[in-house]
């Protein structure tokens, strides 16, 4: 994470999201008012369904005993399978 002022942030605002977007940088960004944190869409938006997921009940679990079942115990992908 990195850390700086407003008034850094300011003179070099393009910089420091161009670190956001291109490394997955996190930014912090103090004021005398509070905080801000400057990440990517990507890894908002990845956040966000992880959060989504979460919620909803017994996902966690579900996703838990998927990760745990072996490889050669899974069905093999077919994309042309239809849904």
């Amino acid at each position: 994470m990195t850390n700086t002022n407003i008034t850094a942030f300011r003179k070099n605002v393009f910089g420091f999201v161009d670190q956001a977007v291109t490394y997955g940088e996190v930014i912090n960004v103090t004021t005398k008012s509070g905080n801000a944190v400057i990440i990517s869409e990507q890894d908002y938006n990845s956040m966000m369904e992880t959060l989504h997921l979460s919620s909803i009940p017994g996902m966690v679990d579900s996703i838990k005993r998927a990760a745990a079942e072996p490889l050669e115990d899974c069905a093999p992908y077919d994309p042309e399978e239809d849904w």
